[in-house]
């Protein structure tokens, strides 16, 4: 969550329920949202539904990557095939022509909140067989049938203060773990970026103590802060920065601010834009 949001080349999904003994496959983005929908929804439905609903399907999975949700959480996969928690996604799933022209069409687009960063946690349920607080799916066929076009029909189901952005990037990086440990004395956006989650950390957890993040230097507040994190958080209080301390902060940092739900705090620009872009 240091940079602005791209579109991941590939995802990881595990199919099965996060803690089960289940086969992790990884596929290209566009062929899981093409799946994804083809398992969804109907190929048939009016084209400004289909469009709506898989708008819906990718802010949802760049959500899931963008917050590391599960990354964070000691997992090596990024989303599950599990409905109580994402997506269906079905292993060697026909895909629908249909579907799959307008994927390739707007599978570099996504939906957030006007002055927000993160991609919307767009979520949704069929609207016939469950109810849900987000996306109606049939309800999408309805408004699409009374000439809604796919941004109204979100904006019906989400509020008129989301936008869409288009022609995001694309990476191969999904994880922002810079891969070495972060300690006293280093320096750069990493450490930026930590000291502002710890910041905004402390508002829930004020035993935290505040830093100065004024510079990008791991100094001695950095260390103390971190080390009251990791007291709290059941983890070594060596004061250092290490990945199981960086995925732990990115999720208590991503639950503070509800950045998963529909409710979300929001992710700004100031918190997210990197300053420093080469390495000395």
């Amino acid at each position: 969550m240091a940079e602005l949001p791209t579109i991941p080349s590939y995802i990881t999904v595990h199919l099965g329920a996060p803690n089960s003994n289940a086969e992790n496959l990884t596929v290209r983005f566009s062929d899981y949202i093409k799946n994804v929908a083809s398992s969804e929804i109907f190929p048939n439905w009016p084209v400004e539904a289909l469009r709506a609903n898989i708008l819906a399907q990718i802010s949802y999975t760049l959500n899931r990557v963008y917050t590391e949700y599960y990354p964070s959480r000691g997992y090596d996969f990024d989303i599950t095939n599990d409905t109580r928690y994402d997506h269906a996604y079905t292993k060697d799933g026909e895909v629908f022509d249909t579907i799959s022209l307008i994927v390739d069409d707007i599978f570099n687009n996504y939906i957030r909140r006007k002055g927000a960063v993160e991609p919307l946690a767009a979520k949704f349920c069929d609207g016939r067989i469950t109810m849900c607080g987000g996306l109606l799916q049939w309800g999408t066929v309805d408004l699409a049938n009374q000439g809604y076009t796919a941004m109204q029909i979100l904006q019906y189901y989400y509020g008129d203060d989301i936008e869409l952005v288009e022609n995001a990037p694309l990476t191969d990086k999904t994880q922002s773990y810079p891969g070495v440990a972060l300690s006293r004395g280093s320096f750069g956006d990493d450490v930026r970026t930590i000291k502002n989650e710890l910041n905004r950390i402390r508002r829930n957890y004020p035993a935290i103590p505040n830093i100065n993040t004024a510079t990008s230097v791991y100094d001695g507040e950095t260390v103390e802060a971190v080390r009251e994190f990791q007291r709290i958080f059941n983890l070594t209080p060596d004061g250092v920065v290490g990945k199981a301390t960086w995925y732990r902060i990115k999720q208590i940092y991503a639950a503070v601010k509800r950045l998963s739900e529909l409710t979300s705090e929001g992710l700004t620009i100031p918190e997210v834009e990197r300053v420093f872009r080469t390495e000395l």
